[in-house]
């Protein structure tokens, strides 16, 4: 893998994450404003990027930064895919100094249980004790971050 992984925020390139995201199930359609205000309220965002500088994936953590962090839209752009891209900014993210005294990890996939596994993830032991508040993703306001 001949990929950089980062966390500075300088350095994200919303189009090229717009570009992945928008074609998603979980967020299809997302617009700019709608990713540049979840980066701005997220506790951690990580990068990779090819060795043109090209941004070939994106994940972001929100945390307590304390006992908490949800990991969510993990993405690797469809030509990068199947090189341990996924993995690298999971595990990045997961050891980063900013989140060690994390001792709750969660998150959400339909279909990437595999490779959160090779990264310590399972599913949930007692699934019974958690709820969720689930609505319609709603009409967004321009956000000037």
């Amino acid at each position: 893998m001949n990929t950089d992984i980062s966390a500075e925020p300088g350095r994200l390139r919303i189009d090229d994450i717009q570009g992945m995201l928008s074609k998603t199930y979980w967020s299809f359609g997302i617009t700019k404003n709608e990713i540049a205000k979840g980066i701005h309220n997220s506790a951690l965002v990580v990068g990779a990027y090819d060795t043109d500088g090209r941004q070939v994936g994106f994940l972001r953590v929100v945390s307590d930064k304390v006992r908490f962090a949800y990991v969510l839209d993990v993405i690797v752009a469809e030509d990068y895919r199947h090189r341990g891209i996924g993995q690298a900014m999971v595990r990045f993210a997961i050891t980063h100094p900013e989140l060690k005294d994390v001792y709750q990890w969660l998150l959400k996939t339909s279909d990437a249980h595999g490779m959160y596994g090779k990264c310590g993830f399972s599913r949930l032991e007692d699934p019974e004790r958690w709820m969720g508040r689930m609505q319609p993703r709603p009409e967004r306001e321009v956000f000037e971050g």
